[in-house]
Protein backbone atom coordinates (compact mmCIF):
# COMPACT_ATOMS: atom_id res chain seq x y z
CA UNK A 1 0.00 0.00 0.00
CA UNK A 2 1.15 3.25 -0.94
CA UNK A 3 -0.17 5.86 1.57
CA UNK A 4 1.08 10.15 1.57
CA UNK A 5 -0.22 11.71 4.67
CA UNK A 6 -0.56 15.42 4.29
CA UNK A 7 0.43 17.56 6.91
CA UNK A 8 2.18 15.38 9.92
CA UNK A 9 4.02 17.73 11.09
CA UNK A 10 2.74 21.47 11.14
CA UNK A 11 4.87 24.60 8.87
CA UNK A 12 5.92 26.61 12.04
CA UNK A 13 7.67 23.27 13.43
CA UNK A 14 8.89 22.23 9.88
CA UNK A 15 10.32 25.55 9.67
CA UNK A 16 12.00 24.99 13.23
CA UNK A 17 13.38 21.69 12.16
CA UNK A 18 15.19 23.11 9.22
CA UNK A 19 16.96 25.93 11.02
CA UNK A 20 18.10 23.46 13.52
CA UNK A 21 18.88 21.10 10.80
CA UNK A 22 20.86 23.82 8.86
CA UNK A 23 23.50 23.85 12.23
CA UNK A 24 24.07 20.38 12.04
CA UNK A 25 27.18 18.80 10.93
CA UNK A 26 26.64 16.55 7.95
CA UNK A 27 28.56 13.17 6.61
CA UNK A 28 28.77 10.89 3.44
CA UNK A 29 25.17 9.01 3.32
CA UNK A 30 27.02 5.96 1.81
CA UNK A 31 28.41 4.82 4.91
CA UNK A 32 24.80 3.62 5.86
CA UNK A 33 23.93 1.69 3.00
CA UNK A 34 24.02 -1.70 2.13
CA UNK A 35 26.51 -3.94 -0.06
CA UNK A 36 25.47 -3.23 -3.36
CA UNK A 37 23.38 0.35 -2.85
CA UNK A 38 26.44 2.22 -1.92
CA UNK A 39 27.38 2.14 -5.43
CA UNK A 40 24.31 4.13 -6.32
CA UNK A 41 24.06 6.27 -3.61
CA UNK A 42 25.64 9.82 -3.16
CA UNK A 43 23.94 11.93 -0.70
CA UNK A 44 24.74 13.49 2.79
CA UNK A 45 22.97 12.46 6.13
CA UNK A 46 23.46 14.34 9.67
CA UNK A 47 26.40 13.43 12.01
CA UNK A 48 25.24 11.81 15.61
CA UNK A 49 24.47 14.75 17.84
CA UNK A 50 22.37 15.51 20.66
CA UNK A 51 21.19 18.20 18.05
CA UNK A 52 19.95 15.67 15.27
CA UNK A 53 18.86 13.50 18.02
CA UNK A 54 16.08 16.45 18.89
CA UNK A 55 14.98 16.93 15.27
CA UNK A 56 14.66 12.89 15.02
CA UNK A 57 12.99 13.15 18.32
CA UNK A 58 9.81 15.80 16.73
CA UNK A 59 9.85 13.63 14.04
CA UNK A 60 9.32 10.54 16.02
CA UNK A 61 6.59 11.81 18.40
CA UNK A 62 4.57 13.09 15.56
CA UNK A 63 4.79 9.71 13.65
CA UNK A 64 3.83 8.08 16.58
CA UNK A 65 0.85 10.28 17.54
CA UNK A 66 -0.62 10.09 13.86
CA UNK A 67 -3.64 7.88 13.87
CA UNK A 68 -3.26 7.18 9.90
CA UNK A 69 0.39 6.07 10.43
CA UNK A 70 -0.36 3.46 13.01
CA UNK A 71 -3.30 1.95 11.14
CA UNK A 72 -1.25 1.96 7.97
CA UNK A 73 2.01 0.67 9.33
CA UNK A 74 1.12 -0.65 12.95
CA UNK A 75 4.56 -0.76 14.07
CA UNK A 76 6.39 -3.25 15.97
CA UNK A 77 9.89 -1.85 16.02
CA UNK A 78 11.24 1.14 13.91
CA UNK A 79 14.77 1.53 12.71
CA UNK A 80 16.55 4.74 13.91
CA UNK A 81 15.46 7.82 11.83
CA UNK A 82 18.02 9.02 9.51
CA UNK A 83 18.19 12.77 8.75
CA UNK A 84 19.07 13.23 4.56
CA UNK A 85 19.95 16.01 2.49
CA UNK A 86 20.42 15.71 -0.97
CA UNK A 87 22.48 19.16 -2.72
CA UNK A 88 22.66 19.77 -6.02
CA UNK A 89 23.73 16.82 -8.13
CA UNK A 90 23.73 14.44 -5.47
CA UNK A 91 20.80 11.29 -6.19
CA UNK A 92 20.31 7.65 -4.90
CA UNK A 93 20.07 5.54 -7.69
CA UNK A 94 17.55 2.70 -7.86
CA UNK A 95 18.04 -0.07 -5.16
CA UNK A 96 15.76 -2.05 -2.57
CA UNK A 97 15.70 -1.50 0.85
CA UNK A 98 17.90 -4.68 2.90
CA UNK A 99 15.66 -6.85 4.77
CA UNK A 100 17.25 -6.61 7.99
CA UNK A 101 18.47 -3.56 9.54
CA UNK A 102 20.13 -3.53 12.88
CA UNK A 103 17.86 -6.60 13.88
CA UNK A 104 14.69 -5.20 12.58
CA UNK A 105 12.20 -6.49 9.22
CA UNK A 106 12.06 -3.29 7.26
CA UNK A 107 8.23 -4.01 5.74
CA UNK A 108 7.35 -0.50 5.45
CA UNK A 109 9.96 2.74 4.71
CA UNK A 110 8.68 6.27 4.69
CA UNK A 111 9.80 9.13 3.72
CA UNK A 112 9.48 12.82 5.75
CA UNK A 113 9.73 15.73 3.21
CA UNK A 114 10.77 18.88 5.50
CA UNK A 115 11.59 21.01 2.40
CA UNK A 116 9.40 22.75 0.49
CA UNK A 117 8.83 21.01 -3.34
CA UNK A 118 8.89 24.93 -4.81
CA UNK A 119 12.61 24.94 -2.92
CA UNK A 120 14.44 22.42 -5.41
CA UNK A 121 14.12 21.67 -8.64
CA UNK A 122 14.74 17.23 -9.00
CA UNK A 123 15.16 15.31 -5.93
CA UNK A 124 11.66 13.70 -6.76
CA UNK A 125 11.26 9.98 -5.21
CA UNK A 126 10.76 7.50 -8.19
CA UNK A 127 8.81 4.50 -6.88
CA UNK A 128 9.37 1.53 -9.74
CA UNK A 129 6.85 -0.97 -10.53
CA UNK A 130 5.56 -3.11 -13.92
CA UNK A 131 3.47 -0.67 -15.38
CA UNK A 132 5.07 2.71 -14.62
CA UNK A 133 7.42 5.12 -12.61
CA UNK A 134 5.80 7.02 -9.79
CA UNK A 135 7.34 10.80 -8.78
CA UNK A 136 6.46 12.04 -5.16
CA UNK A 137 7.70 14.77 -3.99
CA UNK A 138 5.57 15.82 -1.35
CA UNK A 139 4.70 19.28 0.75
CA UNK A 140 6.99 20.13 3.56
CA UNK A 141 6.06 18.30 6.85
CA UNK A 142 3.60 15.25 4.46
CA UNK A 143 4.89 11.80 4.92
CA UNK A 144 4.98 9.29 2.12
CA UNK A 145 4.90 5.50 3.01
CA UNK A 146 5.52 2.26 0.84
CA UNK A 147 6.79 -1.35 1.05
CA UNK A 148 10.51 -1.57 1.04
CA UNK A 149 9.78 -4.52 -1.25
CA UNK A 150 9.75 -1.88 -3.85
CA UNK A 151 12.50 -1.02 -6.27
CA UNK A 152 12.89 3.09 -5.87
CA UNK A 153 15.56 5.79 -6.26
CA UNK A 154 15.66 10.04 -5.81
CA UNK A 155 16.02 11.55 -8.85
CA UNK A 156 19.24 14.07 -8.89
CA UNK A 157 18.89 17.43 -7.34
CA UNK A 158 20.03 20.04 -9.66
CA UNK A 159 18.90 23.26 -7.86
CA UNK A 160 18.84 24.01 -3.89
CA UNK A 161 18.22 21.30 -1.05
CA UNK A 162 16.39 18.22 -0.35
CA UNK A 163 16.19 17.68 3.26
CA UNK A 164 13.77 14.88 4.37
CA UNK A 165 14.15 12.17 7.46
CA UNK A 166 13.50 8.35 6.20
CA UNK A 167 13.10 5.49 8.73
CA UNK A 168 11.70 1.86 8.09
CA UNK A 169 8.85 -0.68 10.15
CA UNK A 170 8.32 -3.60 10.85
CA UNK A 171 4.84 -4.47 11.38
CA UNK A 172 3.23 -6.28 13.50
CA UNK A 173 1.37 -7.36 10.18
CA UNK A 174 3.85 -8.98 7.93
CA UNK A 175 1.53 -9.44 4.73
CA UNK A 176 0.92 -5.99 2.88
CA UNK A 177 -2.42 -7.60 1.61
CA UNK A 178 -3.47 -8.06 5.31
CA UNK A 179 -2.52 -4.70 6.53
CA UNK A 180 -3.86 -2.52 3.38
CA UNK A 181 -7.28 -5.04 4.67
CA UNK A 182 -7.07 -3.59 8.18
CA UNK A 183 -6.35 -0.20 7.07
CA UNK A 184 -9.66 -0.57 4.97
CA UNK A 185 -11.60 -1.81 7.86
CA UNK A 186 -10.02 1.01 10.60
CA UNK A 187 -11.37 3.80 8.12
CA UNK A 188 -14.52 2.08 7.32
CA UNK A 189 -15.35 1.71 11.22
CA UNK A 190 -13.92 5.48 11.78
CA UNK A 191 -16.80 6.70 8.88
CA UNK A 192 -19.48 4.79 10.15
CA UNK A 193 -18.79 5.47 13.58
CA UNK A 194 -19.19 9.42 12.63
CA UNK A 195 -22.01 9.03 10.33
CA UNK A 196 -24.37 6.80 12.36
CA UNK A 197 -22.88 6.03 15.77
CA UNK A 198 -22.47 2.55 17.22
CA UNK A 199 -25.20 0.52 16.20
CA UNK A 200 -25.22 -3.55 15.40
CA UNK A 201 -23.41 -2.83 12.15
CA UNK A 202 -20.78 -0.85 14.15
CA UNK A 203 -19.94 -3.92 16.91
CA UNK A 204 -19.75 -6.51 14.44
CA UNK A 205 -17.02 -4.58 12.01
CA UNK A 206 -15.19 -3.83 15.04
CA UNK A 207 -15.37 -7.81 16.37
CA UNK A 208 -14.45 -8.49 12.83
CA UNK A 209 -11.10 -6.52 12.93
CA UNK A 210 -9.99 -7.36 16.15
CA UNK A 211 -10.43 -11.52 15.15
CA UNK A 212 -8.51 -10.56 12.18
CA UNK A 213 -5.56 -9.05 14.26
CA UNK A 214 -5.95 -12.00 17.17
CA UNK A 215 -5.21 -14.28 13.69
CA UNK A 216 -2.49 -12.01 11.97
CA UNK A 217 -0.71 -9.93 14.40
CA UNK A 218 2.91 -11.01 15.71
CA UNK A 219 2.81 -10.29 19.59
Amino acid sequence: MFLAIEGLIDPATVAVLREESAALAFEDGAKTAGRFAREVKANDQAAASPARDAVLEVVTRALQANPLFAAAARPKAMTPLILSRYRMGQTYGLHVDDAVMGGVRTDIFFTLFLSEPDSYDGGALIIEDSLESRAVKLAAGSVFLYPSTTLHRVEPVTAGERLVVVGWVQSRIRSAEKREILFDLDRSIAELHASAGKSAVFDTLCKTRSNLLRMWAEA
